[in-house]
């Protein structure tokens, strides 16, 4: 691959590719043609499956500029292959923000620096028309009216729902967002963007930004039965069924046929309803009529597909589900935002702040960014429920992103092309059945020399030598491993959990860590009030229950927590966000809005009211001045919603008659002090939250503010929130509680005895939960809570940690003896005594670590237990810092804001069936954490499952594969109705039969391995393969030394000499060709037989993953029936039976020994799998996290455990001489971190970043004196 040449697609992106440009090469292609002939189209078969090998076969390398296909290559662990093909459109200009009437005619603006997505246009193009007349596409309806341009070539290809187009400037191909490519400023968006478009800037943007709509096409089963058809596996399938019929083994094609579109149609029945399913999300917005603003003031109904951005839209009053992504420039909207966030909460929206109005003037004119700014955009999809508006003025918004671009669309897309699962045991699936392909091939050269040595037939040389290929590779192998994962997807539907990714069932058997959202998950939704604490002279009074009391009705403190809030009234209910409406409810005090006649009457907006209850105002007027009136209301006159990042709201609000207007802010305790004058704040603040946040409630601080008296109505509705914000008065503090969902301590708890590490990552406060951490028992009373906060670099000052304790202990020589607990593999000496710590961090400090203290982040996600104020995608940020050092992440979340870290995660279960769902691997209909045990549970039993039936397939093809290659040494086979008794009668049943054992009724501490390539299930297999070897070879050796033995042919009636069965003459016209009627053939027929059964039994496992085997009745009947079956036909042969399955008589003292050989082989593979492997090495030597995992919390040592640890050293010291390495990188790291004087940091230091010399970062630990 030439380096230079290579490009890099979406540079520090998830989607990040490197591309390569290739042209189109006629002689290649021809040769490639020839190919696909010569080979019967198998060529074109591994062209479709290797799209690298069919660019480079078909294409010369050229430059990414001039490419006709493009090569990509995604730079993940993956490192998947794509190709596209490069289009060519025709555009009367290069740039969709260019303006036409701006543009000349001289070629040189068709490449001009300025005009980046550009291509030199043909020559042909020259005079600036087009060669061919116009086709009515919208590109050439552009060129026509606008005839004098320079029409320009641009480059394009798609990808995965994205435009690529071609960019000189960059010298690559990029992504057109939509107004943010522009870096646009908010001033500029309400000057210059806010007139809107004619509609030939519209039509010219559309030809870039394409249509506006996220188009799900539902494939046609033809094409998605075409794909699935093409898998490599039916193909093989398909060989085998023409070999087989080319051999007239006609019943077992027809059941593989049979088995494979039942397959294929569960199959293709599953992906079409995700389709449909998805396809209906989407389309519920799709096309809607809206009405645009146009340059010259008019207003014009158009479809919302015609929709690009820079677009001004009209939002109508009554609402709208919104067709794109917008920024409102005036008015407000309340926003239903569920699809996105799963909250169905209303959101209020407001208008864009204009810098150029403000106070602060240029200061505050940021670029518009959908994230930072995410308060007043209308993302796509959600639904506007109403609006508020000026008079004579419309609820405008600037189109800022369309179709796929938009936020739903990048959902849809992330749902369409999801990132592939990586998990072990299917990557060791492909390596095992390439050593079943190369025993297959010993197996093919074999019976080919033999054969040929043999003077065989031609024809019966080849079918009988892919004939061992098929043998080997059993073709029934996807179907059965399909079975086990299709009944634990019954068992968990039959429980209330969906699941719309049936493989990720194997992962979740896994999962050694599971995240947890605390809002809504760990704890009940709502909020509830636990009282007030207000403040007075800048001293806390003591707590009250509530403030509904007419001593508190005129008060500052129940003015604020009546009017600062963002609730609106939706058909005549109250509604917005559960802590707002609790907060007022518990006011007492009643809420009006204005109405659209009232509005229009009025010349600015006619404010919400809130007044207090007739009950509660005194009985007469209050006589001071400055409360006259009979009628005591407050209108809220403006608005400054809730932001996450300055983690707080204020409003303005005025008392009515007043001339002042009022700030009344609410928010995070530590914000809202910071912001009030320090005289009003009480002295013991600090320790009254603490003391409230350490019992876990939630506590919001209240502040007020009387305004200038020259901030007129006009100027409030303009101003910033700073200038508002500030020099405050404290009022006091509001304490809500949030109660554990009472499953939730008991769920933890199972988790943590099954030595499963527990992790919160919210929303909410720190302190409020750590205390819910504590109380559910993620982090036990005894244990420490160091908190880190990062700092980022500032004034020439690098970035620092300084680390803290969250209880400060009373012993401070306590954290000098902290160790991770964990268990030196090999050099386990004495068990040391352990002191458990936990780090809990905030999204800031997270945000920081991640940037500058990479190797540090590592280290601290190994014992990160709380993990607060956590934005959505630092969530997934952490899920994937976890996955990096090796752990199988479960993630639990009701659907709010978890969307990202639940497709993420290894296994996702939502709690919430809202539509974020659909992006979740799992939904639990029960609103609680109990599934993820369930899930876990089943999890195990599927993978277990899967090794089983993987295991006995491996077997069942290996012991076919003995029998027919000794058979082949004498000339002979298994007969059609053998093969068709064992894999129907035998392999099928039990294989469909043995995956029902349903889960073990609890979590234990031990996790099945997670590949089939481990120590444990290959001494497995291997010492079953020699066992079954062993005795076939000697049966097919001590039935030709028998005194009675001599070469079979239609006469022979060796029965008759030792027992008195009379049976009748065979027909001696009958010629057996393939020399099946023998008795070594059917001595091994009866071996073999009892093999797969005694195989299927000993892999049967039971606990402690699944539940017993004999309580899985249909195995048991069938297992039985058949030994019963079996040993009928071998000890009371049945001459139609007899005749049927090909077999010959046998004396009886013969079928005794057969059965001894039976039994011993029963003995000999039972003891190997259970004693040996399940006793000694898989509790001693293969059980390297015997203590869980490491890092994890170990479960109190017992004097057994002592004894069992020094046999465990002895055995595991002859295993591994040397100091044994943990494969996972988490288990690495604790080692290290164990024997690391430095860690955990100490409370007294502050950890800086110092940049390498070399790209990295490390970190030097500063003792504060």
């Amino acid at each position: 691959m030439e380096k230079k040449d290579l490009k890099v697609l979406n540079k520090g992106e998830e989607e990040e590719m490197e591309l390569q440009g290739y042209r189109l090469c006629r002689w290649r292609l021809a040769l490639v043609g020839l190919g696909v002939l010569c080979t019967g189209g198998f060529l074109l078969l591994l062209l479709y499956w290797m799209p690298e090998w069919c660019v480079k076969s078909t294409c010369t390398r050229t430059t990414a500029r001039d490419a006709e296909v493009v090569l990509m290559r995604s730079t993940d662990e993956f490192r998947r292959w794509f190709l596209a093909r490069v289009r060519v459109m025709l555009a009367p200009g290069s740039n969709p923000f260019h303006s036409l009437d701006t543009q000349t005619t001289s070629p040189s603006s068709s490449s001009s620096p300025s005009c980046p997505f550009s291509s030199p246009a043909s020559p042909s193009l020259a005079n600036g028309h087009t060669p061919h007349p116009s086709d009515g596409s919208p590109a050439q309806e552009l060129i026509r009216r606008f005839g004098d341009y320079q029409p320009t070539q641009i480059r394009y290809f798609t990808f995965h729902s994205t435009k690529y187009y071609w960019n000189d400037e960059l010298q690559n191909f990029g992504v057109l967002i939509g107004l943010e490519d522009l870096q646009v400023s908010c001033s500029t968006l309400h000057s210059e963007q806010s007139e809107g478009l004619t509609r030939n800037q519209q039509e010219y943007r559309r030809l870039f930004f394409g249509v506006n709509e996220i188009a799900v096409k539902v494939p046609s089963v033809f094409k998605l039965l075409i794909k699935e058809v093409l898998n490599p596996f039916y193909i093989f399938q398909l060989f085998s069924v023409i070999l087989w019929s080319a051999d007239e083994y006609y019943y077992y094609a027809v059941a593989i046929v049979f088995m494979s579109v039942i397959s294929i149609a569960t199959s293709l029945y599953t992906i079409k309803k995700q389709y449909i399913m998805l396809h209906d999300m989407v389309a519920t917005h799709s096309i809607v009529r809206v009405s645009v603003c146009r340059t010259n003031n008019d207003i014009e109904e158009i479809l919302s597909t015609d929709l690009v951005p820079g677009d001004v839209i009209v939002i109508p009053s009554n609402g709208t589900i919104m067709p794109c992504d917008a920024v409102l420039v005036s008015g407000t909207c309340i926003v239903n935002e569920s699809m996105l966030t799963g909250e169905s909460v209303p959101v209020t929206k407001t208008n864009l702040p204009n810098p150029a109005q403000g106070e602060r003037g240029e200061e505050a004119d940021s670029a518009y960014n959908t994230e930072e700014h995410k308060r007043h955009t209308l993302f796509c999809g959600t639904n506007v429920i109403q609006t508020r508006f000026y008079t004579g003025e419309l609820v405008k918004a600037v189109v800022v992103r369309t179709g796929f671009s938009t936020a739903k669309g990048q959902l849809v897309r992330s749902i369409l092309y999801p990132k592939p699962t990586d998990f072990k045991l299917y990557r060791d699936a492909y390596l095992f059945l390439l050593c079943l392909v190369a025993v297959a091939g010993i197996g093919f050269v074999y019976s080919i020399v033999l054969s040929i040595m043999n003077e065989v037939p031609a024809k019966t040389i080849i079918i009988e030598s892919l004939d061992i290929i098929t043998i080997t590779v059993p073709p029934a192998l996807p179907a059965a491993m399909t079975a086990g994962i299709v009944y634990a997807q019954r068992r968990l539907k039959h429980i209330g959990i969906f699941c719309i990714s049936p493989q990720r069932i194997n992962i979740c058997g896994q999962i050694n860590l599971v995240c947890f959202d605390k809002t809504g998950t760990l704890t009940e939704d709502g909020l509830d009030l636990w009282g007030v604490q207000r403040v007075e002279n800048g001293s806390f009074h003591l707590s009250e229950e509530n403030a509904y009391k007419e001593n508190l009705v005129k008060s500052q403190f129940v003015a604020c927590m009546a009017t600062c809030h963002s609730l609106t009234k939706i058909e005549g209910q109250l509604s917005g966000d559960p802590l707002d409406l609790k907060m007022f409810e518990a006011t007492g005090w009643i809420l009006e809005e204005a109405t659209e006649e009232e509005t229009s009457l009025h010349n600015r907006i006619m404010p919400t009211v809130v007044r207090p209850p007739k009950q509660l105002l005194p009985p007469e007027p209050a006589v001071s001045p400055e409360q006259d009136m009979s009628s005591y209301e407050i209108g809220i006159v403006r608005q400054f919603p809730f932001s996450s990042a300055l983690q707080r709201m204020s409003v303005v609000a005025r008392l009515l008659g007043e001339k002042r207007m009022d700030a009344y802010m609410k928010g995070a305790p530590e914000v809202v002090a910071s912001l009030c004058k320090k005289d009003t704040v009480p002295e013991n603040f600090a320790e009254v939250l603490e003391g409230y946040t350490k019992q876990g409630f939630r506590v919001i601080a209240l502040a007020h503010r009387r305004l200038e008296s020259k901030l007129t109505w006009h100027k409030v509705q303009n101003v910033s929130r700073d200038p508002i914000e500030t020099n405050m008065e404290f009022l006091g503090l509001i304490i809500m509680q949030n109660k554990l969902k009472a499953e939730t301590p008991g769920v933890l708890q199972d988790l943590h005895q099954a030595h499963i590490r527990t992790v919160m990552v919210t929303g909410d406060n720190m302190l409020t939960a750590i205390s819910v951490a504590r109380d559910c028992g993620m982090i036990p009373p005894q244990d420490t809570v160091i908190i880190a906060d990062a700092l980022l670099p500032h004034d020439g000052h690098a970035a620092k940690i300084t680390w803290r304790y969250a209880d400060k202990p009373s012993k401070a020589s306590r954290l000098e003896e902290v160790n991770i607990s964990l268990e030196d593999v090999c050099h386990v000496d004495e068990p040391k005594t352990q002191e458990l710590y936990h780090f809990a961090m905030n999204g800031k400090s997270f945000g920081v670590i991640a940037e500058h203290f990479p190797d540090m982040l590592q280290k601290l996600v190994l014992h990160g237990t709380v993990f607060a104020r956590m934005a959505p995608d630092q969530k997934t940020q952490l899920i994937e810092a976890l996955q990096g050092v090796d752990y199988f992440v479960g993630m639990c979340g009701d659907g709010a804001n978890d969307c990202g870290a639940l497709k993420r995660a290894h296994g996702g279960i939502s709690l919430s069936e809202l539509e974020a769902s659909v992006a979740s691997p799992f939904t639990s209909r029960t609103p609680n954490i109990s599934c993820v045990p369930s899930l876990i549970r089943e999890g195990r039993a599927a993978l277990i499952t899967s090794f089983c039936v993987f295991k006995f397939m491996a077997l069942y093809s290996i012991i076919q594969y003995i029998s027919v290659t000794l058979l082949y040494s004498i000339l002979s086979n298994l007969g059609d109705f053998q093969f068709l008794f064992i894999d129907i009668a035998i392999i099928l049943l039990i294989v469909f039969t043995m995956s029902l054992n349903p889960a073990w009724k609890e979590l234990v501490s031990r996790r099945p391995p997670s590949g089939l390539i481990s120590g444990p299930l290959l001494f497995s297999v291997l010492t079953q393969i020699l066992i079954c070897l062993g005795f076939q070879t000697i049966t097919f050796l001590w039935v030709r030394q028998q005194p009675w033995y001599t070469v079979w042919m239609p006469l022979t009636d060796v029965c008759n000499l030792t027992s008195h069965i009379n049976v009748s003459d065979h027909n001696d016209t009958e010629v057996d060709d393939h020399n099946i009627q023998n008795f070594e053939n059917t001595s091994l027929f009866y071996v073999s037989s009892f093999q797969y059964l005694i195989v299927a039994i000993v892999f049967s496992k039971g606990k402690p993953f699944r539940q017993p085997s004999y309580k899985n009745w249909p195995f048991v009947l069938s297992a039985i029936s058949l030994y019963f079956f079996l040993l009928f036909i071998m000890f009371h042969p049945v001459e139609s039976i007899d005749e049927f399955l090909e077999i010959v008589c046998v004396p009886f003292e013969w079928r005794v020994k057969l059965f001894l050989i039976i039994l011993v082989n029963a003995v000999a593979s039972v003891l190997v799998e259970t004693f040996i492997l399940d006793i000694i090495l898989w509790k001693l030597v293969f059980s390297r996290d015997k203590q869980g995992n490491f890092g994890v919390t170990p479960a109190a040592p017992t004097p057994q455990g002592f004894i069992d640890l020094r046999a465990y050293k002895c055995i595991s010291r002859l295993c591994c001489p040397s100091k044994m390495t943990p494969k996972a990188r988490y288990m690495h790291l604790a080692q290290e971190l164990s024997v690391d004087p430095d860690w955990p940091p100490k409370p007294t230091t502050t950890t800086e970043a110092k940049p390498r010399p070399e790209n990295g970062s490390t970190y030097q630990i500063i003792i504060n004196s």
